[in-house]
């Protein structure tokens, strides 16, 4: 049996959302691209987190959710929303400088692949298989052309950015294997809450310290609109919607998204900013795209008689 077949087509209610949700998170690179075009990376990412922090504070407490009592637990929370938030949104809008947004996304996507490595050392119950380790390494080849491509046509700068949105990469597969690792009993509410506060403190001060005063930055329209659009939509509405779907479709054809997600966020640079890749581009990112697959694509069944 191959291995979708194992997976039944989902309602229609639920495929309406799963299009939506994967639209949402594909349209994120962009905004994020016009946004650092016009103020400091970091400064952008503290702006998007305040502007969530707003919504997802009332929300919680709206609620009435429980609040962790164990310090391991705010640790954990604090921790994991750093690294997730905090370092993850500075090398991001930092490389999104440089790069195109859809090359970003095609860097990024390779998120559940790196996450195959810490989920190997830190979960008892996710070890690497010799087809995961395939998809990795097929990915690493991918990140390869990728690298030796921008560092031949773009120069430092674009060499650079490639490497820091990658990273980026690196600081979300470890902050999930961080959260699935101690977190599983925490309320998603208050996790996504708890991180976003802990990441915009060092945001925040980092930013002020290194990029000025937010107060004196000349916020144009456009800046203030995409980190109220990444704030609202993907901050708040996206993750809400992930943890929705994630009860209903299971982790696999979840995590399909970063396969599609890659492929509009081109085309939307295409679009609306005119962006380019050339051939040896679009191959590196045909190949992560197919580590990607391989990574997350279970095991074909086996037959009675093999058993």
């Amino acid at each position: 049996m191959p291995w979708y077949a194992a997976h039944p087509p989902m309602p229609s209610r639920v495929a309406v959302v799963w299009i939506i949700t994967c639209l949402i998170w594909s349209t994120l690179w962009l905004f994020i691209k016009i946004g650092v075009r016009d103020v400091p990376p970091v400064s952008f990412a503290a702006m998007r987190l305040s502007i969530a922090i707003l919504v997802m504070v009332p929300v919680t407490l709206a609620w009435k959710t429980p609040l962790p009592r164990d310090p391991r637990d705010w640790g954990l929370i604090a921790g994991s929303g750093v690294i997730l938030l905090g370092f993850n949104y500075a090398l991001l809008n930092w490389g999104l400088q440089f790069i195109s947004s859809g090359l970003t996304a095609v860097l990024q996507s390779m998120t559940p692949a790196f996450a195959l490595v810490f989920s190997h050392y830190m979960l008892p119950d996710e070890k690497m298989t010799a087809r995961k380790a395939a998809g990795l390494g097929l990915g690493i080849a991918g990140i390869g052309v990728i690298f030796w491509d921008q560092l031949h046509l773009g120069g430092g700068k674009a060499f650079a950015g490639s490497i820091t949105v990658t990273l980026g990469a690196v600081c979300v597969a470890f902050a999930y294997a961080l959260v699935r690792r101690g977190g599983r009993h925490l309320a998603p509410g208050i996790i996504t809450t708890g991180q976003m506060v802990a990441a915009f403190v060092p945001l925040l001060i980092y930013g002020w310290t290194v990029e000025g005063n937010p107060f004196q930055i000349q916020w144009t329209s456009n800046a203030l609109g995409s980190a109220a659009y990444l704030a609202l939509t993907g901050s708040v509405l996206a993750a809400w919607l992930n943890y929705w779907l994630l009860a209903r479709v299971g982790t696999v054809n979840l995590l399909v998204m970063g396969l599609i997600e890659p492929v509009i966020a081109i085309l939307l640079g295409a679009w609306v900013l005119g962006e380019t890749m050339n051939d040896r581009v679009i191959v590196g990112g045909a190949v992560i795209l197919a580590s990607v697959w391989l990574a997350m694509a279970p095991a074909p069944a086996r037959s009675a008689a093999a058993r």
